[in-house]
């Protein structure tokens, strides 16, 4: 199957295709998240961070279909100390029946391009801590951990 990877220009774009990428974000979520998002968190994503530099909306298209087969989002990481902000893996989804083919990967590469192209320097994942699979699989295409999130709850 040939795809096409296209980044969507304007939150219209997005949303002609809110549908499937709210399914993406929630199905990327799972891995760690516990409970579900809630309705609406992609457009609601839409309308507050679109228009920032470090957020993309890439799909992986088939031609003649009518969803996109593949997705990657990406929206700002922000240090609240500093207003720093970085690029953020919010959603990496590929269609079951296109998994292993190497589509996660390219779609990852092409979002690094675009984002090197704004000037927007790296790229962040997040893993829940013993998710050993997705931790190896980011770490064979290039990522390496900086740091660890510890969460208390008394």
């Amino acid at each position: 199957m040939n795809l096409k990877l296209r980044a969507l220009e304007s939150e219209n774009e997005a949303r002609s295709v809110g549908t499937y990428l709210e399914r993406a974000l929630g199905e990327s979520s799972q891995s760690y998240r516990e409970d579900p998002l809630p309705p609406g968190s992609f457009e609601r994503f839409l309308a507050q961070r679109f228009d920032a530099p470090e957020t993309l909306v890439l799909v992986a298209e088939a031609e003649g279909a009518r969803a996109p087969m593949g997705a990657c989002i990406t929206g700002p990481l922000v240090d609240p100390l500093t207003g720093e902000a970085a690029p953020l893996i919010l959603a990496l989804y590929v269609s079951p029946e296109l998994r292993h083919r190497g589509v996660a990967r390219a779609l990852v590469r092409e979002v690094g391009r675009l984002l090197s192209r704004r000037k927007v320097a790296g790229l962040t994942a997040r893993a829940a801590h013993n998710d050993d699979v997705l931790i190896s699989m980011g770490e064979r295409w290039g990522f390496t951990r900086e740091w660890e999130l510890m969460r208390f709850e008394p």
